[in-house]
């Protein structure tokens, strides 16, 4: 079978052999642990605990707030030391439940128990999916409930499981596949009940060799799922670009996959899909790539939601030399940090260490209408003309020329030989429209 792609996007260099290599390594939290009311698209959660209250691993400490909400799980045992704000990897001030681990890791009765998804119905799956506190785990944190809850699910017909990980220097989901593969094939086989008229897809890119002959092996007599080698190329992992190398099918902003027919999932969410509705355990952790130039021991490592980023710089064994930049994520579509003092969140993806800002190190200079910003960009709009109108704080004139088809992928500011900061101007144009939009 012949590599999916899509048009546009780049090649950066994509660093993966820092960590690709690296097997899981489970992480045990020494410190406190901080669970942000809001680490989901949507309503924040609201905090079920007060200052003082004992909490068991698997117990809920914070109920969805919304329709689109996620509830938030313990993932240790311990004593509630408060409820306050403290600043997440977005930079905002954000309400947590602060939890003094015990260290003895209690669980609420039942958890770990298997459960025969054959015999769940439809509605209970998605109530189990909820109670879980499942995410999209591939960095926009959309509540994994809503997304599998289409208006009209006889409709969707394929469920597509992004194990593309296009991001550079990011190798957690390829360890997943490779040394978890067996939950991802199953969790995909309870989202496939709630659409039976649906195939499971896996996509995959081709620089991950080892995961695609790994996968195909695992889902070789399954007759609803198949594997799709993706070219390798960035955004391809993006919803949009990923539903069109598998299916041809095209969706604009004012769209959601369901309306192409189709469901994507990022696979350590299928992966979590599977412990919450087969092994009776909500989502309590993360794998989290630890890596970059300036980070001594690049790793992938399974960290408990809550724990600090500090602990898993120190797990890594420190900087080898101290880092100009710090990103959670990736560098395209990662956010900058300037402190460890955060926790690891349900989007929380990696932790890239690098020794050089070379951002920071180019000034932007004058449009030279090369033209390149308009080949790389996959959603076929012209970022020169958008950044005109941002500069102007032209929200109509945005609007007017796409804007908001922009996926903030970053390949037009990565390719811009002018060091324009296109995709930064992009984000605050299109917060701007939706806040405009909210008023009137």
């Amino acid at each position: 079978m012949g590599l999916a792609t899509f048009k546009g996007g780049v090649h950066p260099y994509d660093g993966k052999k820092l960590s690709e290599n690296q097997p899981i390594e489970v992480l045990m939290p020494k410190g406190e642990l901080v669970y942000p009311m809001s680490q989901h698209i949507g309503a924040p959660a609201v905090p079920l605990v007060q200052k003082g209250d004992p909490v068991l691993v698997g117990q809920k400490i914070g109920e969805a707030g919304g329709f689109i909400s996620a509830n938030v799980i313990c993932s240790v045992s311990g004593t509630v030391k408060g409820i306050e704000k403290r600043r997440t990897a977005g930079g905002d001030m954000v309400e947590c439940v602060i939890v003094e681990n015990d260290g003895e890791y209690r669980t609420i009765a039942g958890m770990g128990e298997e459960r025969d998804p054959s015999s769940l119905s439809s509605k209970e799956i998605l109530e189990i999916i909820k109670e879980a506190g499942i995410t999209g785990l591939g960095g926009a944190g959309f509540p994994t409930h809503v997304k599998l809850a289409p208006k009209e699910p006889d409709k969707i017909d394929f469920v597509i499981v992004n194990g593309a990980e296009c991001e550079p220097y990011l190798t957690s989901d390829y360890r997943v596949m490779l040394e978890e593969g067996e939950k991802v094939v199953q969790g995909l086989k309870v989202i496939l009940q709630l659409f039976p008229k649906a195939q499971g897809v896996i996509g995959i890119e081709d620089n991950k060799p080892e995961a695609i002959r790994h996968m195909e092996e695992l889902v070789q007599n399954e007759s609803r799922i198949r594997v799709q080698p993706l070219k390798t190329k960035y955004p391809q992992g993006g919803e949009r670009t990923l539903i069109y190398a598998v299916t041809g099918r095209k969706i604009n902003s004012s769209m959601l996959p369901a309306d192409a027919g189709c469901i994507v999932d990022n696979v350590d969410t299928v992966a979590a899909i599977y412990m919450a509705v087969c092994r009776k355990t909500p989502l309590l952790r993360r794998i989290v790539t630890v890596t970059g130039d300036a980070i001594a021991q690049p790793k992938n490592f399974s960290v408990l939601l809550g724990t600090s980023y500090e602990e898993l710089a120190e797990a890594a064994g420190g900087f080898k030399q101290e880092p100009e930049k710090l990103i959670s994520g990736g560098p395209m579509m990662g956010q900058a940090l300037f402190d460890l003092q955060i926790p690891v969140a349900k989007t929380s993806s990696a932790l890239t260490c690098l020794s050089k800002d070379q951002v920071a190190a180019m000034a932007p200079t004058a449009c030279i209408r090369c033209g390149r910003c308009v080949t790389v960009c996959p959603g076929r709009i012209v970022p020169q003309k958008l950044m005109q109108a941002a500069e102007r704080r032209d929200l109509e004139e945005f609007v007017r020329l796409d804007g908001m088809e922009c996926c903030e992928c970053g390949c037009c500011a990565y390719i811009c030989p002018a060091r324009r900061p296109l995709t930064q101007a992009f984000k605050e144009m299109r917060k701007a429209v939706a806040a405009s939009r909210r008023k009137g």
